[in-house]
């Protein structure tokens, strides 16, 4: 547990930095909303925990940062800034108005599930062509800005795709395939968590192990997708890594070829029901 002395309190100043809100911690680090009083703008700072502040994770973090700065896309969230105040090491990027995980409290209309299922698959591809697998895609690593605009973030434990992968099972239990689940993550790790948030979006359930269809929702999928865009979420959702689609970019342009024809198989539905 963080000593007295590593705990920051709201109101805090970090150098130029004046600490707003908390708005979400790990066990790694805290992350707050932040008043940039130089600027006078709004940001959001990731600050480890000195328990954390190692050569180990430093590290870590180089090589999180160099990920993230290989992968200019707008649906990435970029790394603005990274530096010492004190004892603190303090990661500094954009603001979100909140996370996936705060807004799926709430129901979610069409028009905004498919503009953020765009989107991240978009984000996930771009980072696949980059060979970047990021391995622990979940709603508090999805950031939303207004406009529903979504940024990808947190590529802390993401893999740089090699021919073989190996890696340690680590992710967020949940949000994983079987296979990541045992230490073998690859692009196609991350295909079937995008199906399982897809998933999400369009049925308000989530499915579960053993991941065997229907899941809990699926007469909410039905009456809300286009049976090709159904499809294309089981395809995501196999067991056996090899029946999906080998990455995100093969998934986008699936959903690319069906997503004019769900639009108008919504509408079509909507306005019969």
């Amino acid at each position: 547990m963080a000593s007295e002395r590593q705990q920051l309190r709201v109101g805090t100043r970090l150098g130029k930095y004046r600490l707003d809100r908390r708005i979400g911690v790990g066990g790694f680090a805290t992350v707050y909303a932040a008043t940039d009083t130089l600027l006078g703008i709004k940001v959001a700072l990731k600050i480890p925990s000195l328990d954390y502040v190692s050569s180990g994770m430093l590290e870590e973090f180089r090589r999180e940062a160099r990920l993230t700065m290989k992968l200019d896309h707008p649906n990435i969230q970029p790394i603005r800034d990274a530096t010492f105040v004190g004892d603190y090491l303090v990661i500094v990027a954009p603001l979100a108005e909140k996370t996936l995980d705060d807004r799926l409290k709430k129901r979610i209309a069409f028009d905004t599930a498919f503009s953020i299922t765009q989107q991240l698959l978009e984000a996930v591809a771009h980072a696949h062509e980059h060979k970047v697998i990021h391995c622990d895609i979940k709603p508090e690593n999805i950031l939303l800005y207004k406009g529903s605009h979504v940024r990808l973030t947190d590529f802390g434990i993401a893999k740089v795709a090699q021919s073989t992968i190996s890696g340690s099972g680590t992710g967020t239990v949940g949000y994983m395939s079987p296979e990541q689940a045992m230490g073998k993550p690859s692009a196609r790790s991350d295909v079937f968590s995008l199906g399982l948030l897809i998933y999400r979006l369009f049925s308000s359930n989530w499915p579960e192990y053993p991941f065997r269809w229907p899941f809990p929702g699926a007469e909410n999928l039905r009456k809300r997708l286009h049976p090709d865009l159904i499809a294309m979420i089981r395809k995501s959702l196999a067991i056996d890594p090899h029946q999906r689609f080998r990455d995100a970019n093969q998934m986008l342009r699936e959903w690319n070829k069906n997503h004019l024809r769900a639009i108008r198989y919504y509408r079509k539905h909507r306005v019969e029901s």
